[in-house]
């Protein structure tokens, strides 16, 4: 049986504005010892690795990547749906480790993307990918991370973005309104407004303004529920919407990109919709971009359904 020692394991985490999922790396890349806590128990990154590493028996990695849910400018990371900030070099001393990298969250997906299964996505419409051609990732989750993966010939080169900050594109006159809405709230409307846990509450009570009815206090998750199991026709509409947004986005995003090689759907929302999306417009507002309209029509498009993806790519980049 292996035994842990400090040298033989290495450190990864996957950090979102509300959970944070962290394993470890043993012999022959396996992942394993995955735990993940809410983030709000914990006032920044280094208490909570130190709360997971109590649970691994006094074993202390020398070496860690963590994937986090913020733009990687320098040395001071503060995230962007949570109340965490922290410094990159005094975390790695806090911690006692040699090296300590920090990625963004969706850099470190892209880079699980060639390292998923068949099993481990689901394909919503589209044609059969292109080799070597760019791939482009997009998900709603506490926000929207945007990301994708480009071809150097030799190996796949994640790419570091911020699209989810962009400026939202309505494409009817129901969402012009509701974007309105929104710009009157925030100001500058991104499609992380509408594509995310809070976008979907956003959502919600800018139709409930723009229909007149009363809105409740929902969150996410009580509007994917009724959704789904069809019991409030308002959280319905909601959803309905926020499909057809992210058909949108993602229809962009391939454009953008080129991405010919298909486009994911990650993100902790899209995988709990099933063949709601399917039902939605999501496909049709992807491929609905004029003369593109046949281009589009050729990139298939997958909903990302394995388990914690990104701890693979935070090791892959550790490697």
């Amino acid at each position: 049986m292996q035994t842990n020692s400090a040298k033989s394991h290495d450190l990864i985490a996957d950090i979102g504005g509300t959970n944070a999922r962290f394993a470890l790396i043993g012999a022959g890349h396996r992942i394993f010892a995955e735990q993940t806590l809410a983030c709000v128990n914990f006032p920044d990154l280094a208490d909570a690795i130190t709360a997971y590493l109590r649970t691994l028996d006094g074993l202390r990695p020398t070496r860690a990547a963590v994937a986090v849910a913020t733009p990687i400018t320098g040395d001071q990371i503060r995230f962007t749906n949570s109340d965490w900030s922290f410094s990159t070099e005094a975390t790695r001393q806090k911690l006692g480790l040699e090296r300590l990298l920090i990625l963004n969250d969706f850099t470190a997906l892209a880079l699980a993307l060639p390292l998923l299964g068949p099993n481990e996505r689901r394909p919503v419409g589209g044609g059969t990918a292109v080799a070597e051609a760019p791939i482009g990732l997009i998900g709603p989750g506490t926000g929207l991370g945007v990301s994708g993966l480009v071809w150097s010939g030799h190996h796949w080169i994640p790419l570091e973005t911020e699209g989810g900050h962009v400026t939202f594109s309505p494409v009817n006159e129901r969402e012009w309104v509701i974007g309105q809405i929104l710009q009157r709230r925030f100001g500058h409307v991104s499609p992380e407004r509408l594509l995310s846990g809070p976008g979907l509450v956003n959502l919600y009570s800018a139709l409930a303004e723009l229909e007149g009815w009363p809105a409740e206090n929902l969150g996410p998750a009580d509007i994917t529920d009724r959704a789904l199991t069809g019991t409030c026709r308002h959280c319905t509409e909601t959803l309905e919407l926020f499909c057809g947004a992210l058909g949108t986005a993602a229809g962009n995003l391939a454009l953008t990109l080129g991405a010919r090689g298909g486009v994911y759907i990650g993100g902790g929302i899209a995988p709990r919709l099933g063949d709601f999306l399917d039902r939605s417009a999501f496909r049709t507002r992807f491929e609905a971009k004029g003369r593109f309209g046949d281009y589009l029509a050729a990139i298939p498009t997958w909903v990302i359904t394995a388990a914690n993806p990104a701890l693979r790519g935070a090791a892959a980049a550790l490697a």
